[in-house]
């Protein structure tokens, strides 16, 4: 379904700016008015006058308003899909121009699940922000997937088998795997699980996924697939706090293996059936193909593929 009479206006209004705009958005991705605010740093009443003065001037109502949510009109889910790449297709231009003889500068706002934030992604933006101090680096970290171009996102990183098709793919690091662990003071308690079924008998904690599902525990070995929906006393859905369980010995946990290195190498957790964990997808740093990308996004992407030139 087109609106040809919302993309005349949109496009004819010389009223409109891009703060205008950029209100638009920012609603549409928070979905709340309130998180908005923040995020552009302006008041609740200053962003709630904006947004009136944009719909005025499409003559277009984008939200459906009530006491306690904010959703997109159709007309609104349009604005986000058309005007969200166009904004971000101007903002490019206009720090490609400002950068010309400056350098990189502005903001990189990269989308990442956490424990790639801290294994992969966090020495990359480090390096890079010796490189280049003029840059903002916005890391936003979650377990859900996200359109990037949606979200107003520059980069996101996931694993491979997660990135969308049409985007530009930079490997970041090591292939994952999964590892099981458990205290010491659990497995002398209750044994040593053998194999996957063997965790059917002990207590596991499951994990909740961002959209509420529960996490099949994975494991393979020569070509032998096992996925377990696991029962145990706590389902969880943040590392930390069931690193905290496994610890006390409540039960075992599944975690990505970069998250439970430091412990197993503590001594404080231990791994069972290691050979049915192998490494899974590689973690990817993947991008939207712009006309005119930043020169902020240019220098980061140079230094993901490693050819970005020496500082000397």
């Amino acid at each position: 379904m087109t609106y040809p009479e919302f993309q005349d206006n949109c496009m004819a209004d010389p009223r409109l700016g891009l703060n205008e705009l950029e209100a638009g958005l920012a609603v549409a991705r928070r979905a709340s008015f309130r998180q908005a605010a923040i995020d552009l740093d302006v008041s609740t009443t200053a962003l709630s006058n904006t947004i009136a003065k944009l719909e005025a001037s499409l003559e277009t109502r984008l939200f459906n308003r009530t006491t306690r949510s904010v959703s997109l009109t159709e007309a609104g889910t349009l604005y986000l899909q058309q005007v969200g790449p166009a904004l971000q297709d101007v903002r490019a231009a206009l720090e490609a121009v400002r950068s010309h003889n400056a350098g990189p500068s502005g903001v990189l706002r990269i989308n990442a699940f956490a424990s790639a934030a801290r294994a992969a992604l966090l020495p990359l933006v480090l390096e890079f922000l010796q490189r280049y101090p003029k840059v903002h680096i916005d890391l936003v970290t979650e377990g859900r997937l996200v359109d990037i171009v949606a979200d107003g996102f520059d980069l996101g990183v996931r694993s491979a088998s997660l990135v969308p098709s049409d985007m530009i793919v930079i490997p970041l690091g090591q292939p994952q795997r999964y590892a099981v662990v458990g205290s010491p003071a659990y497995f002398e308690q209750h044994g040593r699980p053998l194999t996957p079924a063997d965790l059917l008998h002990h207590q596991c904690l499951r994990i909740r996924l961002p959209n509420g599902a529960i996490f099949p525990w994975h494991f393979e070995r020569a070509g032998e697939v096992t996925r377990l929906d696991i029962s145990g006393p706590l389902t969880l859905d943040e590392s930390s706090v069931a690193k905290t369980v496994v610890q006390a010995g409540v039960g075992l946990g599944f975690f990505l293996e970069q998250d439970v290195l430091a412990e197993i190498e503590a001594g404080q957790f231990e791994r069972v059936l290691e050979d049915w964990t192998p490494p899974r997808d590689n973690l990817c740093l993947y991008y939207p193909n712009r006309r005119n990308p930043s020169a902020a996004l240019k220098a980061f992407t140079a230094l993901a593929r490693g050819n970005l030139p020496s500082k000397d």
